[in-house]
Parts: C-alpha cells; sequence; structure tokens
C-alpha cells in the first residue's frame, strides 16, 4: 500500500471518527435539553390561562377633609387601549427605546441577548437582560423580578411560547396595557390619567417618550414626584426614536424645548408625607384590616396643605439657600389636634423620611413653654423680677445668644427675649423635673430628662408632639393630641373605625394657660418672634439649637396652631439662623394665607365654650364593634367610581 492511499484511509477514518462524535454528542445535546426544559418547566405557570390583573391586589384610598381624593395606593388599571386605539407615536417610542428589532424577531433579540452576556460576564453577575418586549411580556405575566439565571431562561421558554402563541400586535397590546409605571399603576391609560389627565388614546409625542421612559425606573422617575428626571429620560426616548428612524432630528429638536405638562397632585406638593402617615395610623387603629382594600377619611385642608409646601420652599430656596438650610418641615393643627396640614421635608421624591413624624431635633427655646408653664404653676407671675447674670449649675455656665448679660427683668422680657440664663434659674429654682413632668403631661412622648439644660430644649422631641403641647395652650389647656383619621371604611362603606365625641380633658387650668400666652403674643409683639407678627392676634415662641443645628418657630392664632422646623439632616450647622429669623418667617408666610379667610379674633376666643363645643368638634377612637352595633352599616360603592378605569 503506498503513502498516498494509507493517508487517504486515515483522511476516512478521521472523518467517520468525527462524523459519529457529533451524532452522539447531539443525541446528548437533545437529551440534555429535554431534561433541562422538562426541569425548567416544573415550576412554570399554567401558560393557558394568564392571569387576570388585581384579582388579590388591594389598594387604600385617602381622602381630604373636603371628600377629595388624596392619593391612592395599590394596583389602579385603566381602560383596556386595542392596538388599533394605541397612538402610533406610543408605539414608536416603546419599539425604539424598549425592543427596537420587535417586529423583527421571534421573542429573543440574539444580538441584544449577545450584549447582554457579555455585559454580565464583565460585571460578574447577572446585570443586563437584554429583554425583548415579549421577554418583559413573559416577566410581567408570569415570572417574578428575581435576576438568576434559571429566571431568565424560563423568561425566554415562555417567550418563544408567547410567539407562537400570539400575533405581534396582540403582543404589542397585552404589554401596554399590563405594563407597570410606578405608584400603583399599570397600563398605558392608567398612566396617561395619572399624569396627564386624559385617555392612552391622545397621547402626543412628547407624552408618548415620557411614558415610554418611565418602564427603566418607574419609581424613581415617576413625573409628579420627578419631573426633571422623567423629562431627562424622555430625552433619551426620543434620541432612539430618532436614530430608529421613526422620527425626524427637525421635530426631535422642536419637542425636546416643550416638555407636557404634568398633573399635579390636588392638595399640593408633598402631600404623601401627610398620607403615609395617615396610613401607617390607619393600619395602627384597625390591624385587622390586613389584606383588605379601605378608604381613609382624613382631617387633611388641601388649601392649607398648598400653602404649606408653598411658604416651605419659598423660605428654603431663598433666604435658605443664602444659609445654608437645605431642608424643613411645617406642621398645622386645630384646636382639637385635627392635622390640617403637614410638609414633612422639602421633597417627597428624594426623601420619604418624615421630619413632622419621625424626626427627633432639638427644640432649642420653644421648649422654655413647659418651664414656664412648671413656673407659673408654682407660683412664679409674669411680672416676678429675675437677674439676667452669668449663671453656674455644676460645672456648666448658660449663654444667652448674644453672649451678653441684661441685668434686671421681669419673667415676661426675660421669655420674649429668650433669655436662657432667667430660664435656668427658674427651672433650678422650681425643680428640673416640674418641666419635664408639663412636657409629658402636654404630649412630648421622646425622652426628656431633668437635666440642667433641659430649658434650652437640648433634649429631642417629635414636632408632631410640640404641635399639640402649644396647641394645648392655644384651646385654653385641653389636651390636643394630634391625629388625621376621622373614619376608615372598607370600599363598599362598611365602616370598619370612627373617632367620636368626648369631653376634652384639661390639662391646665385657664388662669395659667392666660398668662402663659400673654407672655407668648409679647414674644411676636416685640420679643425674639417678631418677623412672625401678622394682621391678627398671634402667640409664639422662637427656639435654636448649639451653632444653629435646629431653628424652630411655634406659635398660634385663635383658629390654628402652627410649627416651622429648618436645618440639615446631617446635623450641618446653618449660618447665623435663628427661630426667630428664617422659620418665623416662613411661618408668617403660611399663617397669612391660613387665616386670610377667617375673622381677626382675640386669642382664647373659644376658652370659655371650648368644653363644650368640643364634645361635638373632637373625636376620640370608637371600636368597629360599636359603630356596627349602633347603627346600620352603609350600603354606598365607591369600587366603581374611585377604579372604574382611571388613575390620579
Amino acid at each position: 500500500m503506498n503513502k498516498s492511499t494509507s493517508a487517504s484511509q486515515e483522511k476516512r477514518s478521521l472523518f467517520y471518527r468525527l462524523a459519529y462524535g457529533s451524532a452522539v454528542a447531539g443525541v446528548w445535546g437533545v437529551i440534555l435539553g429535554v431534561i433541562l426544559i422538562a426541569v425548567l418547566s416544573l415550576d412554570m405557570p399554567d401558560l393557558e390561562n394568564l392571569p387576570a390583573p388585581g384579582i388579590n391586589d388591594t389598594a387604600v384610598v385617602v381622602k381630604a377633609a373636603n371628600g377629595a381624593t388624596l392619593v391612592r395606593t395599590g394596583p389602579i388599571y385603566g381602560d383596556w387601549i386595542s392596538f388599533r386605539a394605541t397612538p402610533q407615536s406610543l408605539i414608536n417610542a416603546f419599539t425604539a427605546v424598549e425592543d427596537r428589532h420587535f417586529f423583527e424577531h421571534g421573542g429573543i433579540d440574539v444580538r441584544g441577548l449577545a450584549r447582554a452576556v457579555l455585559s454580565n460576564i464583565r460585571a460578574g453577575g447577572v446585570r443586563a437582560g437584554g429583554s425583548t418586549i415579549t421577554q418583559q411580556l413573559a416577566k410581567n405575566l408570569f415570572l417574578s423580578n428575581e435576576r438568576t439565571i434559571k429566571r431568565k431562561a424560563q423568561e425566554l421558554l415562555l417567550a418563544l411560547w408567547i410567539e407562537q402563541k400570539f400575533t405581534k400586535e396582540q403582543i404589542l397590546t397585552l404589554y401596554l396595557n399590563r405594563v407597570y409605571f410606578g405608584g400603583g399603576t399599570y397600563g398605558i391609560d392608567a398612566a396617561s390619567r395619572k399624569f396627564f389627565g386624559h385617555a392612552a388614546t391622545n397621547l402626543s409625542i412628547a407624552e408618548s417618550a415620557l411614558i415610554a421612559g418611565l418602564v427603566k425606573a418607574p419609581s424613581r422617575l415617576a413625573p409628579h414626584i420627578n419631573p426633571e428626571g422623567a423629562w431627562k429620560r424622555a430625552k433619551v426616548v426620543l434620541g432612539a426614536m430618532v436614530d430608529a428612524e421613526l422620527l425626524s432630528s427637525e421635530a426631535e429638536q422642536k419637542i425636546r424645548t416643550e416638555p407636557p405638562a404634568i398633573k399635579t397632585a390636588i392638595a399640593g406638593r408633598n402631600v404623601r408625607y401627610y398620607t403615609d402617615w395617615a396610613e401607617s395610623e390607619a393600619r395602627r387603629l384597625v390591624p385587622n384590616a390586613h389584606g383588605k382594600s379601605f378608604v381613609i377619611y382624613t382631617t387633611l385642608d388641601p388649601s392649607l396643605q398648598r400653602a404649606a409646601a408653598l411658604a416651605v420652599e419659598r423660605g428654603l430656596s431663598g433666604e435658605g439657600q443664602r444659609q445654608n438650610a437645605n431642608q424643613g418641615a411645617l406642621v398645622a393643627i386645630d384646636l382639637d389636634g385635627a392635622v390640617r396640614a403637614m410638609v414633612g421635608g422639602r421633597n417627597y421624591g428624594q426623601s420619604q423620611y418624615n421630619r413632622v413624624t419621625q424626626a427627633e431635633r432639638q427644640p432649642g427655646s420653644a421648649f422654655k413653654l413647659f418651664t414656664y408653664l412648671a413656673a407659673l404653676e408654682s407660683g412664679i407671675k409674669p411680672a416676678d423680677r429675675f437677674n439676667d447674670r452669668p449663671t453656674v449649675v455644676g460645672d456648666w455656665a448658660p449663654q444667652n445668644y448674644t453672649k451678653k448679660f441684661n441685668g434686671e427683668m421681669s419673667a415676661q422680657e426675660a421669655f420674649a427675649r429668650s433669655i436662657n440664663t432667667v430660664a435656668v434659674q427658674i427651672s433650678e429654682n422650681i425643680g428640673r423635673e416640674k418641666s419635664a413632668e408639663v412636657a409629658r403631661r402636654l404630649g412630648i412622648s421622646t425622652n426628656v430628662s431633668p437635666v440642667p439644660s433641659l430649658p434650652l430644649g437640648t433634649e429631642e422631641v417629635k414636632l408632631i408632639d410640640l404641635a399639640g403641647s402649644y396647641a394645648t395652650v392655644a384651646n385654653g389647656g385641653h389636651l390636643a393630641k394630634p391625629y388625621s383619621i376621622v373614619e376608615i371604611s372598607t370600599l363598599e362603606g362598611e365602616v370598619l373605625y370612627r373617632r367620636r365625641p368626648q369631653i376634652p380633658r384639661a390639662v391646665v387650668t385657664y388662669p395659667v394657660i392666660k398668662d402663659m400666652t400673654d407672655m407668648m403674643a409679647s414674644v411676636v409683639l416685640w420679643g425674639s418672634g417678631r418677623n412672625a407678627a401678622i394682621d391678627r392676634p398671634a402667640a409664639g415662641k422662637s427656639g435654636t439649637s448649639q451653632d444653629s443645628r435646629d431653628a424652630v418657630f411655634a406659635g398660634f392664632t385663635s383658629d390654628i396652631t402652627a410649627i416651622v422646623w429648618v436645618g440639615n439632616d446631617n446635623g450641618d450647622p446653618m449660618k447665623n439662623v435663628t427661630g426667630g429669623g428664617l422659620p418665623a418667617r416662613i411661618w408668617h408666610d403660611f399663617m397669612v394665607e391660613a387665616s386670610a379667610a377667617q375673622p381677626v379674633r382675640p386669642l382664647l376666643a373659644d376658652a370659655g365654650i371650648y368644653s363644650a363645643a368640643a364634645s361635638q368638634a373632637t373625636y376620640d377612637e370608637q371600636p368597629v364593634e360599636q359603630i356596627q352595633t349602633a347603627q346600620k352599616k352603609k350600603k354606598r360603592s365607591f369600587l366603581s367610581r374611585l377604579f372604574g378605569g382611571s388613575g390620579s
């Protein structure tokens, strides 16, 4: 046998071995593939039955005192929009930014998937998905948001099944009517109504781009909370539409300069601080309502809420910006404790931390209210004389804000001018524990230890507690515990909870309250709170913590009590901010608008008749069992009116 023949035989033998090996590998590959599909299919959902939206969903509706809906939490679904009724601009926007080859691939975009695999390899884990619209629909319909290889493999299988089961138009219609847009809103119609106030069938190109951009981060980009971020993302969508040749460059440049108008909340900005608090209170009051949908009727006044939000923002964006005061809060309550307005922070979208109900900050001299109330109860009179001089308690020597001493003065003058040395002398004279006891009696829930510096507000308090304490003085000495809820009912009208009238509880005698009110009025008339003076009698107290880390003004008229705080969340000092400065000016700004429709009345105008009036106007908690046995259950249905195809 010659060499050429031998070489030829060896080549054939190698070819046969390779062919045989490939065949064996192919068979085993098919077997392993079938096994893998079987394993992945073990916990796959029922593909023949699409889950209906909202079957097991719960919702909470929070209403203002005038009946206006403040917020709805839980899923909101709009009308079903057919493919033919969907604006072409919306289809173009979604396909351009989410799945450019949607109408070409069979459920999986190989190019996009390859890019995602490379990205994940570089990141050392699952970071990018390369998902098509079909894959996103599969995940939305059947799977969780878990980022695992198994979930991704199941998503691919489901996408292939969906592509076989439905047409491209049907897939896109399913997707657009079920995709999540934030704030509990599902589907393009609910999103359009929530953000723009009209049906999805009337969406403009700019509105379509904004909605399409939300899918990436619906909560962070919510346009009613973060309009700048939402429009920045919408510009990315517009650019993608140009790249995909679905929009001309000329049109894109024009639209970029004309962002759509966002539908604003009824009660103005930052109302979510209040509604979050109301929801938490509702779950405390009706613990057995877990898993149920219900309506919360609250005490919030939308006009006062708007005035409060604007006053805080005006103060912080102007004077506050120059003085390194980056954060603020305001709470306003009625004489009986009903909370009418609450601004828990400057921007709810950036921080949901409620500085009215959650934060504990030093109130500074605003705490002197309790020391002077204790002093009056101990027999000290506003006209009694004290000496503003160097004072030492142990190894501590309190200083006045001006670093100066002013000699002899009355207790009223010392309070009005916020003289620290006199407040400490009084506290030591009557006993520190009496100041702490009065604070607790008037509703301060945080720890207030009887330390020497207690009159200067070095112990931290909550603004909501401080508001209740000042309202207790404003109403003539009856405990004013802040509350937000009047009634809780199911969507069908079954009452779960209701506050009932009760006689208010006196915690300070009227003669003491009268003297204290006169002293507080002098703060506004000629003392440290002159910047808070308005066109009617008002009383209050300023407070500033050490190094201007916290500044507070707390005060009231004959009708309403309001507390204003400014500072920085990280405790950074402000630049020469005192409670009688920026906070007092914010308080003035708010009170001018809040009192505009009220007649001018003297302070404590209702004190003499408050007990009788409050028996009808003040509410206390009433167990659901008493309600259900004392009256017939209401039979009004809110379900269709509140969730009948529109969002807010």
